[in-house]
Parts: C-alpha cells; sequence; structure tokens
C-alpha cells in the first residue's frame, strides 16, 4: 500500500484492484430508485426474449417458402411476416423503454454522488488541499462521475444483454439440433473471453499509467495558468512550455504503447471469432447437405451467429471501459474515504453568539514532527479588545490564525473561546464566529456583488450595500461602467490591492462575526493606501474581539496589547509605549521599521 498525499488514508497501489468493494460502493446509490431498477431489468429480459425469437420466426417463414416442401406457405407466412415485424419492433421498443426508466437512476446516482464528494473534499483538512494539485484533482473527480454513466450503460445495456442472450441462444441449440454447435459456440466464447480478459488486465496497467501522465500534465497546465502573473513577471513562458511538454511527451509515449496493446488484441479477438463462425457455418452446411437439417435451419444458426458477433465484437471494449470505469469510480470513492484530519467530536456544542474572549492556552504546534511552530505560546483576548502579534516572517504568527479557525488541531495546550475548548465545538459554529481580512484576498471569478454578498449568501440587496459603504467602496462602485455587476477576473485579478482589500473588509462586515482577525491585512499595500485601508480596519474592528497578525508596526500602534512573537515563542508583550520603553526587540524593529519609511519617502 502507498500513503495518499495527505498521509491520512492508505490509497490502492497500482497493481491493487478493488472492483467488488468498489461496486457495492456503488449499488446502494442505485438500489434508491429499485422499482425503476427492476422496471428496466423487465424490459431488458423482454427485449432479449424478442431478439432471440426473430430468428426462430425467420426459419418458419423460410421453411414455409421453401417450395420444395409440400404445404400450404400463402397464408402461414402471411401471418409470420406479421409476428415477425412485431417482434423487431418489440425489441427497439423494450430497449428504448429501459433506457428511458433507467436515465433517472443513472443521472440521479452521478448527482449525489457528486455531491458527497464535494461536500467531503470541503470537509477535509487544510493540509489535504495544500499538498494536492487542484487540477489533478478535479480530473480526478470528473473522470470519476463520468464513469459511474459508463459503467451502468456498459453493464446493463451491453454486457448483461449479451451473456443472456448467448444463454438463451446455447439452449435453443442444444434442444433443436446436435450437441456440436452448442460445444463450438462455447468452445469459441471460452477462447474469446479468456483471450480478452487476459490482454485486458495486462493492458489496465498501461492505462492506468497514461491516466496518471494525463492528470499529471493537466495539474501543470493547471499550476502555471493559475501562476499567469509570476510566469509573466520572470519572462518564462517558454521554460513553462518545456515543463508542460516534458509531461506531455511521457503521456505521448504512454498512449502510444497503450494502443499497441489495444491491437494486438483486436487481432486476437478477430482471428478467434472468425475460426468459431467457420466452423458453425461448415457444420450446418454438411447438416443441409445430408437432410438433417432444412434450409431454414441454416438460416437460423446464421442469424444466430450474427446476433453474437455484433456484440461479441464489442465484449472486449466493453471489457476495457468497466475495468476503466471501477478503476476511475475507485479512485473518487478513495477521495471520499480520506481521513478528516479535523472533524467535530462527539457531542460537539454550538458555540453562542455574542462577546467572546479568546484565549491560546500554553499552546504547541507542528506541521511537521520535524519542525516545531509554536512553544507554550500563552495569552488572551478580552471580548472587545483588540490584541496584535508582531514578529519577523516564519515566528509563527499566521498559524495562530489557522489555529483559531480550527484548519489544524493544536498538539499541546488549547485554544478556548468563552472558556470553551474549540475541540469541543462544532466547526460551522465556530467559523461563523469569526471573520478575516488576509493578507492576499482571493476573489472569485464572479461580479464584485457577488464577492461582498459571499460573505452571507442570503443578505439582502440594502445589507451588501451597506456593507460597501462601511468599506468605503461606493465611491468605487459608481465609477465602474457596469457597477456592482462588474466581473473582478480569476482570484480578482482585475482590481488593485487596495480595492481587494475593501471588498474583504465589505465581505467580513457583512459576515458581522463576534471575532475578528486581520491577517497582515495591509502588509501588500503601499503607504498611502494602507493609511486609507487602516481607517476602515480600525472602525471594523471597533467592539469586536480582535485579532491583528501583522509585519508593520504602524497598523498596530493602538492595539490594546501587543505581543512580539519569535520562532514559535512569545519574548515581549504590553502596549506599545510600554514596548518602545523597554528599547529590546521590539523597539528595535520600530526603529528598523522608521529608517525604511524615511528611505523610502525620500526615493518619492
Amino acid at each position: 500500500m502507498r500513503r495518499s498525499p495527505s498521509g491520512a488514508q492508505p490509497l490502492p497501489a497500482s497493481g491493487e484492484r478493488h472492483d467488488w468493494q468498489t461496486i457495492k460502493k456503488l449499488l446502494p446509490y442505485l438500489w434508491a430508485y429499485k422499482w425503476r431498477v427492476l422496471f428496466a431489468l423487465g424490459c431488458l429480459l423482454s427485449a432479449k426474449f424478442a431478439n432471440v425469437a426473430v430468428p426462430l420466426v425467420f426459419k418458419q417463414v423460410v421453411d414455409g417458402l421453401d417450395i420444395s416442401r409440400e404445404q400450404a406457405f400463402i397464408v402461414v407466412p402471411a401471418a409470420l411476416l406479421v409476428a415477425y415485424g412485431a417482434l423487431r419492433f418489440s425489441t427497439s421498443l423494450f430497449t428504448e423503454l429501459r433506457e428511458l426508466i433507467f436515465a433517472r437512476v443513472t443521472q440521479e446516482s452521478v448527482r449525489e454522488i457528486s455531491l458527497q464528494v464535494f461536500g467531503h473534499l470541503h470537509a477535509l483538512s487544510l493540509r489535504f488541499h495544500l499538498e494536492r494539485q487542484t487540477g489533478g484533482l478535479t480530473r480526478d473527480i470528473e473522470r470519476g462521475t463520468r464513469s459511474i454513466g459508463s459503467l451502468i450503460s456498459y453493464t446493463l445495456y451491453s454486457i448483461l444483454p449479451t451473456f443472456i442472450e448467448i444463454g438463451m441462444v446455447l439452449g435453443i441449440l442444444l434442444v433443436k439440433y446436435e450437441p456440436s454447435f452448442a460445444i463450438i459456440t462455447v468452445v469459441t466464447l471460452s477462447l474469446y473471453i479468456t483471450f480478452t480478459f487476459k490482454v485486458t488486465n495486462w493492458r489496465t496497467a498501461l492505462r492506468r499509467q497514461a491516466n496518471e501522465l494525463d492528470s499529471a500534465a493537466n495539474a501543470r497546465a493547471i499550476d502555471s495558468l493559475i501562476n499567469f502573473e509570476t510566469v509573466k513577471y520572470f519572462n518564462n513562458e517558454a521554460f513553462e512550455a518545456r515543463r508542460y511538454d516534458t509531461e506531455l511527451a511521457k503521456w505521448t509515449a504512454a498512449q502510444i504503447k497503450n494502443q499497441k496493446s489495444l491491437s494486438l488484441l483486436n487481432i486476437g479477438q478477430a482471428a478467434i471469432i472468425a475460426v468459431g463462425v467457420t466452423a458453425m457455418m461448415w457444420r450446418a452446411a454438411l447438416g443441409v447437405a445430408n437432410g438433417s437439417m432444412t434450409l431454414g435451419d441454416l438460416v437460423l444458426v446464421n442469424a444466430f451467429l450474427i446476433q453474437l458477433y455484433i456484440p461479441l465484437n464489442f465484449l472486449g471494449v466493453l471489457y476495457r471501459e468497466i475495468r476503466q470505469a471501477l478503476t476511475d469510480i475507485e479512485r473518487m470513492f478513495g477521495l471520499m474515504a480520506t481521513h478528516r484530519e479535523v472533524a467535530d467530536a462527539p457531542g460537539a456544542r454550538a458555540l453562542a453568539r455574542g462577546p467572546a474572549d479568546v484565549r491560546f492556552d500554553h499552546v504547541g504546534f507542528a506541521y511537521e514532527p520535524t519542525r516545531k511552530i509554536l512553544h507554550d505560546v500563552d495569552f488572551a483576548i478580552p471580548a472587545g479588545k483588540t490584541v496584535a502579534v508582531v514578529g519577523h516572517s516564519g515566528s509563527g504568527k499566521s498559524t495562530l490564525a489557522r489555529l483559531l479557525f480550527r484548519f489544524y488541531d493544536v498538539q499541546g495546550g488549547a485554544v478556548c473561546i468563552n472558556g470553551q475548548d474549540i475541540r469541543q465545538l462544532t466547526q460551522d459554529s465556530l467559523r461563523a464566529a469569526i471573520g478575516i481580512v488576509p493578507q492576499d484576498t482571493v476573489l472569485f471569478n464572479d461580479t464584485l456583488f457577488y464577492n461582498i454578498q459571499y460573505g452571507r449568501p442570503e443578505a439582502s440587496r440594502e445589507e451588501v450595500e451597506a456593507a460597501a459603504r462601511a468599506a468605503q467602496l461606493e465611491d468605487f462602485v459608481a465609477r465602474l461602467p457596469e457597477g456592482w455587476q462588474t466581473r473582478v477576473g480569476e482570484r480578482g485579478l482585475k482590481l488593485s490591492g487596495g480595492e481587494k482589500q475593501r471588498v474583504a473588509i465589505a465581505r467580513t462586515l457583512l459576515k458581522n462575526p463576534d471575532i475578528l482577525i486581520f491577517d497582515e491585512a495591509t502588509s501588500a499595500l503601499d503607504s498611502k493606501t494602507e493609511k486609507a485601508i487602516q481607517a476602515q480596519l480600525d472602525a471594523a474592528a471597533r467592539g469586536r474581539t480582535t485579532l491583528v497578525i501583522a509585519h508593520r508596526l504602524s497598523t498596530v500602534m493602538n492595539a490594546d496589547e501587543i505581543i512580539v512573537l519569535d520562532q514559535g515563542r512569545i519574548i515581549e508583550r504590553g502596549s506599545h509605549a510600554e514596548l518602545l520603553a523597554q528599547g529590546t526587540a521590539y523597539a528595535q524593529m520600530w526603529k528598523l521599521q522608521l529608517e525604511e519609511r524615511e528611505t523610502e519617502d525620500e526615493a518619492a
């Protein structure tokens, strides 16, 4: 077994399959519509009975029209011709009824499974999503959901009807003719199926490798396109094209090898079918020659052979597709089986809304066992107060926000709200009480209105506009030709840094949280924009429990308490004036930033 990228749940190794387990997981979704399933199976049997009866009636027509036989061949063939036409029509009628009835089963099952996978992926930890490439992940889901329809279609519409028809034909051949006809049919089918299964099993590894390379190439392309601006900044279009072409070259080689194996399989199948058909027709011709069979019997055997040959010709393709569909569905179900690193505890309580005091109680945390991020961090944020955490990059500041949101669980100590360990609270109620304005505001590729309303999707237009006014966005929106319906582009790239931050503030104000987090909210902005945004941040924090994570000390001067973090440890705490008076780490950082600001002003 190999470990999943999240390190949580084992995934099957390349050559290891769990087809029956996959089918067992899929069946409950189909059985939820059991009456439709049973009716569709009834239509399937009716269609096959009609299809097998067609050659039998046709034999009677041929024998009735044989002028060498002394019988009335005018009235009887007319009735038989009507029956022949009715049976032909019945085959198509029951086939279409089966597909019509079963369409809802297939589509509703795909919808239900897709929704469950989507919900489960959102429930997984941040660690899982940071370690998985989005392009490959979406490809797995897309192939898995598409394969559910393919699997149902191939099995119910092709494989199952073929084996039912084979059983009926073998029964007729055994009852009406010499055993040699059934023996030839059984031997041909056995050779065909054995050859198909063995070669297809060999090809499965090739297909799986091609799919993995396809996902890798797709992930590479999406990763490059998402970072479009970075590629442009460093003039690396050719470099990205070469990297993408390297993945495509591997995929191309795998596809060529896959095609060679497919050609070998098709040639072998055609040879087996040709030998079987020749043997059957030779035996039937001998029967007609020695008088033990009529001309109608020869036509009947030939018709049966044609009816079996057509689906058998595609049996190998169907088997390959079913195997591939099971592989894709298994991969998707593997995502659903991925362990939720952060889950609600049994009996978890909802966090009551209202004033909230937050406490980091001797917290220890590490993303990886070998590299600890926080060491015995202990501080409190009283309800309605503002506490700022400052320090150099990599000191563990942003980790505090992730722990408060419970994207990860602490390994030592506890994070508490109103005296309750957040691990004993429901994640929904916890995150509903917290709002964040991050350093890098990522927006949906939708309208400005949609992105603000996302803070509380059920909010009215008046509430959205009020939040925008509080974030000083009203004048900006008024200047836009399309106003609120202006699309912001992928990740909000059509907006400036300051505009995106105002959207983030408006979205958070609309959410109306009891606890606010400003995670380096102005560090990516210039000094002028920072001053403008800072006023909105101060207004948003008023009356709320606020955690400010900052690198620029000018943004935290008014905090009730400032905590200095260094390599995951608290080294100083106090007000701005107290820390300056101490003349140690904070005072040195303040002096250094003042010098940097003076240099910037002189350059300007």
